[in-house]
């Protein structure tokens, strides 16, 4: 019983490698000569299954084995403790979790180069910039402010421009 791995003879050096290599490559055993899902389930090529208790090959045309052949459950490929029911959830959890890790990449992308909100603040500066009350309204800012900083003057809260420096009045 070989148990998945490659033949070596003793016979001369260049004839020993010459056959190592090709027993890796052509897998001289058939899936059928294989006993144990521990020597079965590690050849690639095979396939065991737990309801027959035999190893046949692969049906390399189908992506899954079909039921005929042996019930997802009971079948094991690659290792003997994960059955191919188990081995479809964690591919899908993690194919899952690869595309929402790229979803959220694209997502930061496209944020971090044009924040979301920068669209929204050039089309209302638009649409404000062309408006026509515009001028009246800057006309009215400048009223207000000048009308606020004579109160401001006057009451002695805004700092008269010639005397930058002012005594202290208890």
């Amino acid at each position: 019983s070989r148990s998945g791995r490659c033949v070596s003879l003793n016979t001369s050096v260049g004839s020993d490698v010459l056959l190592h290599l090709l027993s890796c490559f052509l897998s001289l055993s058939a899936c059928s000569s294989y006993k144990s899902c521990d020597q079965c389930a590690p050849n690639t090529k095979c396939l065991w299954c737990f309801t027959t208790n035999n190893c046949t090959d692969y049906p390399v045309s189908w992506l899954l084995p079909p039921p005929s052949l042996c019930q997802l459950s009971q079948a094991r490929w690659g290792v003997c403790w994960l059955n191919f029911e188990g081995l479809i959830i964690a591919l899908a959890v993690v194919g899952g979790a690869v595309l929402v890790s790229i979803v959220d990449l694209c997502i930061y992308l496209l944020i971090k180069e044009k924040p979301l909100n920068t669209h929204m603040q050039d089309t209302f500066l638009m649409r404000h910039k062309h408006r026509p009350g515009l001028q009246e309204d800057t006309d009215k800012n400048v009223e207000r402010k000048a009308r606020h900083d004579q109160i401001r003057k006057k009451y002695g809260l805004m700092s008269d421009s010639d005397h930058p420096y002012s005594k202290f009045e208890n």
